[in-house]
């Protein structure tokens, strides 16, 4: 099966090629298993990347909620029934994702988002706390992370944000693996971690920028033979059955 990327999706690919972020190889994840290829956002830092990741993370954040872009940008007052409060990004990754994003919602948009984070240790001076930024308590929040695989850190941030009294109305990832949760001991199957996350925030609430399917596709129009071969034989023992 052939999968196409739109311009838009292979530019994105292209870009995180050239910044080092996205590679094709040999890869061994934190599952065990063996990857031909490995995404590594941290290589995302340029000001032109960041800026393109942002945009992206916001179109399908206004797609996700049903929120027209023409209507609302420019507007000089807030819609009144904007259906997300904050933005979350888990440290470290999806901290820079998250604050970016925002300020493309404020200036594109005018939409009056907050961002907050994480700390992978709490701080025991000051402020305190393991969480930065509005409190969250009835507060309605959006997810942004770097990469779904077995969807183990998204559940633990669910399970922090829930004990703050927020409520997560929705997940994107920049990359979906598009594969079973677990580790190496699972091959094929039925259902992929994003539908296991969507247990928890609820259906169509899980989204992404980019799919493995895409980066499958992106090879068979540039990538060697064998680099298609390797991706596929992997997607067959990892992937989701569901597409």
């Amino acid at each position: 099966m052939s999968f196409a990327p739109s311009e838009s999706t292979s530019t994105l690919i292209e870009a995180a090629l050239d910044a080092g972020a996205l590679k094709f190889g040999t890869f061994t994840l934190k599952s065990g298993r063996q990857s031909p290829y490995f995404f590594n956002a941290s290589f995302l830092s340029s000001g032109a990347l960041l800026n393109a990741v942002a945009n992206a993370y916001a179109s399908v954040i206004m797609e996700m909620f049903n929120i027209p872009p023409s209507s609302l940008s420019g507007a000089a007052d807030p819609p009144a029934n904007l259906p997300f409060d904050v933005l979350f990004g888990p440290a470290y990754k999806g901290i820079p994702f998250a604050a970016c994003t925002a300020l493309v919602l404020s200036t594109c948009h005018s939409l009056p988002i907050s961002v907050a984070y994480d700390r992978k240790e709490a701080k025991t001076h000051g402020e305190g706390g393991s969480l930065v930024g509005p409190p969250l308590k009835g507060k309605r929040v959006v997810i942004l992370d770097d990469v779904m695989t077995a969807g183990t850190a998204v559940r633990g941030v669910l399970r922090v944000l829930r004990e703050e009294g927020a409520e997560v109305v929705g997940v994107v990832q920049l990359l979906d693996r598009e594969e079973l949760g677990g580790g190496v001991e699972l091959q094929g199957g039925e259902v992929s971690a994003v539908k296991d996350v969507e247990k928890e925030v609820g259906i169509g609430k899980v989204k992404c920028v980019l799919r493995a399917r895409d980066l499958l596709g992106w090879l068979q129009e540039n990538g060697t033979a064998e680099e298609v071969r390797r991706m596929k034989e992997y997607r067959e023992m990892y992937g989701v059955k569901d597409m």
